[in-house]
């Protein structure tokens, strides 16, 4: 491997270190469906997103909620000896993508044949944590004040 694709795969692997990520692979809802309560705890709190999440009646609600803990429980491996209500984590970004597609036949009138697609998606959770944003702008403001 050359030198800078040894960097760059480097930086990679320092960037994903404060990555916590969880993924749900072939859920059997269609995404138009998935987003929908994807789209309500997009940007919140973890606490408020778990609570929203509980409440909402969606059979998609319990699958998300699932993966939140999975993601935070990601977080606390990676961070041990710290408490998730001491650190502000959100969810930072929220991806549904489709998956598979299961192509069934239905019968209809007059011999015909109708198609029927059932959809499958991807959901890929990314939180993040306010506290780090805020020690890194702390940073950059001191250096540029030294200068």
């Amino acid at each position: 491997m050359g030198s800078r694709k040894h960097i760059s795969a480097e930086q990679r692997k320092e960037a994903r270190k404060t990555l916590y990520v969880a993924r749900l692979r072939n859920v059997p809802t269609s995404p138009r469906k998935m987003r929908i309560v994807a789209d309500l705890i997009r940007g919140m709190n973890v606490e408020n997103a778990m609570s929203i999440l509980q409440h909402t009646p969606k059979e998609a609600a319990g699958r998300l909620y699932k993966l939140l803990r999975s993601a935070i429980a990601n977080w606390e491996v990676k961070n041990e000896g710290q408490r998730v209500e001491d650190n502000q984590l959100y969810v930072k970004e929220i991806s549904v993508d489709s998956g598979r597609m299961l192509k069934r036949i239905q019968p209809a009138p007059q011999g015909r044949a109708h198609r029927i697609r059932k959809r499958s998606n991807h959901v890929t959770l990314i939180l993040g944590n306010r506290l780090q944003k805020e020690e890194v702008v702390e940073e950059v403001i001191t250096e540029n004040t030294e200068k």
